[in-house]
């Protein structure tokens, strides 16, 4: 007696048992997971054409771990709008509506923490501080340029942060005040002087809108330099460690390099006098070399 199982009996067991598997449970909840998402977006797009008071924005789209994602692209996603709404309202609300997978940095939503700079509508601005109703649409958001994309609107910022720590940007006196509990203490004039340096939020705005930056790798850039003026310019900052961070900051890639643009001055989102600040950094490192015998 044959034990071949009859081939109709054979198919129907099979196709049983792999409707029954946990691998094809999983694709299908996958599957209808993806289309419960898919139906809300489109809801969503409905209901925001459907409100007449709304936004086009055109976000630039790269994902280097999707081979689909691989080539660069702009999405576009109408916005319901709101009076006050900012440009990272705008991008939370089509992540959260339309593409979970949107991605980009932000933090405090105060214009503080820095992580939010975007390139929008072809300028270096704070996704947080910029209102909607400030841009002409459709509202256009990319990543900063002349640094490596992460992926969408994220990029790398290990060099800017390596040119940052580069002026050694931390407090250096000579002396210590005598009591465990006394201040070191500085003058109106002096804190006023050096105020503004100290509202930079490390966000990067200035550094991508550099040419000089985008076309030499080594160069400090605005924000580390200013960073150097920031304590090379206070009273309380010993004398000896003030000549070591202007060798540093007149060295070929430091303050020499900058063409005197603006662009940093302009884009900078807490007003910060960059280009000022820099020119006088630069008249510092001259006196400090001048010798008069």
């Amino acid at each position: 007696m044959s034990t071949q199982v009859p081939k109709g009996e054979e198919v129907e067991s099979t196709t049983d048992e792999a409707a029954s598997s946990p691998g094809k449970q999983r694709r299908d909840t996958a599957k209808a997971d993806r289309a419960g998402q898919q139906e809300k977006q489109r809801e969503a797009e409905e209901r925001a054409k459907a409100n007449e008071d709304t936004v086009q924005i055109k976000v630039f789209r790269y994902d280097p771990e999707v081979e689909a994602k691989q080539e660069p692209r702009f999405d576009e996603f109408h916005v319901p709008f709101e009076k006050g709404m900012t440009v990272l309202d705008s991008l939370m609300y089509a992540r959260d509506h339309y593409d979970p997978s949107l991605t980009f940095r932000h933090s405090c939503r105060q214009a503080i923490c820095g992580s939010d700079a975007f390139f929008i509508n072809g300028s270096q601005r704070l996704g947080c501080k910029t209102q909607l109703s400030d841009l002409d649409e459709p509202v256009r958001i990319e990543p900063l340029p002349h640094q490596d994309v992460v992926k969408d609107l994220v990029v790398d910022m290990d060099h800017f942060y390596e040119q940052m720590h580069a002026v050694e940007p931390y407090f250096d006196p000579d002396e210590l005040p005598d009591g465990e509990l006394e201040e070191q203490r500085q003058s109106r004039a002096n804190r006023e002087k050096i105020k503004m340096s100290t509202r930079c939020i490390w966000c990067g705005a200035c550094m991508s809108s550099c040419n000089i930056a985008a076309g030499d790798n080594q160069y400090l850039g605005p924000a580390a330099i200013n960073k150097a003026y920031r304590f090379a310019m206070d009273e309380r900052e010993g004398e000896a460690r003030k000549q070591e961070r202007l060798e540093i900051i007149e060295q070929e890639h430091g303050v020499w390099r900058c063409q005197t643009q603006f662009s940093c001055t302009e884009v900078c989102p807490k007003d910060i006098p960059l280009t000022e600040h820099i020119q006088e950094l630069k008249r510092e490192a001259v006196k400090s070399n001048l010798k008069f015998w």
